[in-house]
């Protein structure tokens, strides 16, 4: 039995009217069946348009409650069926209720079976379309003999990549039908035999002229506004979007440019390529012992990654939770690069003589120091276990350094460690100092690099709405006005290990994070990416904002200073930690004391006298104007 492809394009909306197409004739149907004739009497026509206005609206309102309209049926489970079952049997209880006193109350005759044989047509055609959805996904997309029309945007390298795969690999299932590409002087052209056709101009057009089944967007380098327009053509146009994997990607891991997946919103939210001095930072790397702090977190396993490909003589990777440290560490092992020797080291950095231990057993002489604790609203909750893994940690881990003459070290820090409103904050911005303080005492090129929100890394707000969206929603927002820096991992991981080469010591870098980007839209964008409409589909709800978050993040304070680096991407906050301070040292052991005895009051008052710009934020008046860059 073949299943239209089109079955499995059907979105909630699409059910909707269909449901009440078929509502609207299903009563008809079951009168027919129960009087055995196609002549219907007329003294039964008044109370078969009343019965049919009637489960029109009781069924769709009893679907809307049942969350029929909120589920992703080409996901449909048993659970599903018997969620459809039940809203069906309600539906035909709640209406058979209706038409009883209406039968007895007014003169409309109407045969009293026919709510029974209506809702058993319900079950087979409402039902029977959606789980036709499931089950044409469920089957092989490619039959036998038959091969999906495929129309590449891109007529570059990765997109010749690309076709030869497809020519070369008739397993695919895949046949190219024509290039597209805005490259005027590639227009007109023949590539593997195929045409070059027009750029995104011209999309609509020859998606109707080609008829493919699938567009695949094979430009690495694509900026995500360019992703987001042909993806948003060919979701109106019912045509599935496939991607190639961006540089970052390439770049940051071995994934290849052939391995095509579905567009993501990190896509849609891609700025042109950073550029890297890839020879400069692989010079700095290579051969030398690499410790990373924190290596089984998102930021410390990509920095294990792209640390591996610079070859050093042994790579550290120090974490707390097995799990993940054993999770990267397998996958470092199957990279196959001989030259480096991957340890894994399970420890708690709060330690300091298991970290003295390590420091002298391995004598690392580049420190990356990710480990953190970093959700915002736990650390208000938990204001001790910030202090003691943000910023005691720090300090072991740094004096460990300084004894061991590590050569080079690179904290980890946040943008929210500028102005900050919230504890975890603070204490990075304590961890800050701290940096700069080992760094002018021990002499050495120790550095803290800023920078803000990282696209997919553990509970960050792409991954929090995906869930939602993939549950049927509601997407849930802290405020329509919030916003946000965002950067791709492999991006952020790119300019921490160029600040290993501009780093002089003492200073806080900052990463160019290119604009703010409101939450609220971000949500928006992810729903219809989903192949969803907000509002109608999947609810967007504002839940306000939480426990020390504010409504948009800074990258520099009003007392530090922007300067230029040698990289245009990264940026020195000249004055955010200037020299050693005699009164730090006192001030983070009687705060670590404070956070130690679990004296909340103590945390907060030792807090704001080691950063002083740290405060609550005392109303939302305090955080809705967002400052003057100027200032």
């Amino acid at each position: 039995m073949t299943i239209p492809s089109s079955f499995s394009r059907l979105r909630n909306r699409h059910f909707f009217l269909l449901d009440a197409l078929i509502l609207l004739f299903t009563p008809t149907l079951a009168l027919v069946i129960r009087l055995d004739t196609v002549d219907i009497p007329n003294q039964i026509r008044p109370g078969l348009l009343v019965f049919t206005f009637m489960g029109l609206i009781v069924y769709l309102v009893t679907f809307h409650f049942f969350g029929l309209y909120r589920r992703y049926w080409k996901y449909a489970s048993v659970d599903d069926l018997i969620q459809f079952a039940l809203s069906t049997a309600t539906g035909t209880a709640i209406l058979t209720g209706l038409l009883i006193p209406i039968l007895w109350l007014t003169p409309i005759t109407f045969a009293r079976s026919v709510p029974i044989f209506n809702g058993i047509l319900i079950l087979l055609l409402i039902g029977g379309i959606r789980f036709l959805v499931r089950y044409s996904h469920s089957r092989p997309v490619h039959l036998a003999g038959r091969f999906r029309r495929a129309l590449v945007f891109g007529a570059g390298d990765a997109g010749s990549m690309i076709v030869r795969e497809m020519q070369s690999k008739p397993q695919l299932r895949l046949r190219p039908v024509a290039f597209m590409d805005d490259d005027p002087q590639k227009q007109g052209m023949q590539l593997h035999g195929l045409p070059v056709l027009g750029g995104l101009e011209s999309l609509n057009r020859n998606i109707r002229t080609y008829k493919p089944d699938c567009v695949i967007i094979a430009m690495p380098a694509a900026p995500g506004n360019t992703i987001q327009e042909i993806s948003s053509t060919c979701d109106l146009m019912q045509i599935e979007t496939m991607i190639v994997p961006g540089i970052s990607e390439i770049l940051g891991s071995k994934v290849q440019v052939t391995q095509l997946r579905d567009v993501d919103i990190q896509d849609l939210l891609r700025r042109e390529p950073v550029r890297t001095d890839v020879d400069a930072v692989h010079q700095a790397l290579a051969g030398m012992r690499v410790m990373v702090t924190g290596g089984g977190g998102s930021i410390g396993s990509e920095l294990c990654r792209q640390v591996l490909f610079c070859r050093p003589e042994e790579l550290v990777v120090l974490g707390h939770g097995e799990n993940s440290v054993f999770e990267i560490c397998a996958e470092l092992d199957r990279f196959g690069i001989a030259e480096t020797k991957i340890t894994p080291v399970i420890a708690d950095i709060r330690f300091a003589e298991r970290v003295e231990e390590i420091f002298a057993q391995h004598r690392p002489q580049v420190v990356f120091h990710a480990a953190a604790h970093k959700h915002v609203p736990l650390m208000e909750w938990y204001p001790g276990e910030a202090i003691t893994n943000n910023v005691l940690g720090t300090k072991i881990v740094l004096e460990a350094a300084g004894r061991h003459n590590v050569d080079r070290f690179v904290l980890i820090s946040t943008d929210k460690a500028v102005n900050p409103t919230s504890v975890m904050g603070a204490a990075k911005r304590v961890a800050e100092l701290l940096v700069s303080d080992a760094a002018h005492r021990f002499g050495r090129p120790y550095v803290s690099v800023r920078f803000g929100n990282v696209l997919g890394s553990r509970g960050s707000v792409v991954l929090t709405f995906r869930k939602q969206i993939s549950g049927g929603g509601p997407v849930t927002v802290t405020d329509p006005r919030a916003q946000r820096y965002f950067m791709t991992i492999p991006e952020s991981v790119q300019l921490v290990l160029q600040s290993v080469v501009i780093g002089r010591g003492g200073e806080v870098l900052v990463l160019d994070m290119g604009e703010p980007i409101n939450i609220d839209d971000l949500a928006r964008r992810m729903i219809r990416l989903y192949g969803f409409e907000p509002g109608q589909d999947i609810s967007i709800e504002y839940v306000g904002l939480r426990p020390g978050e504010k409504l948009f993040e800074e990258m520099f304070s009003s007392g530090e200073h922007q300067r230029s680096t040698a990289h245009e991407k990264i940026l020195t906050a000249k004055n955010g930690a200037d020299g050693a301070n005699a009164s730090l040292i006192t001030g983070v052991d009687q705060l670590v004391d404070a956070a130690l005895s679990g004296n909340q009051a103590a945390i907060t008052a030792h807090l704001q006298f080691l950063v002083p710009e740290y405060a609550m934020p005392v109303s939302e008046s305090a955080i809705v104007e967002r400052p003057d860059s100027s200032e």
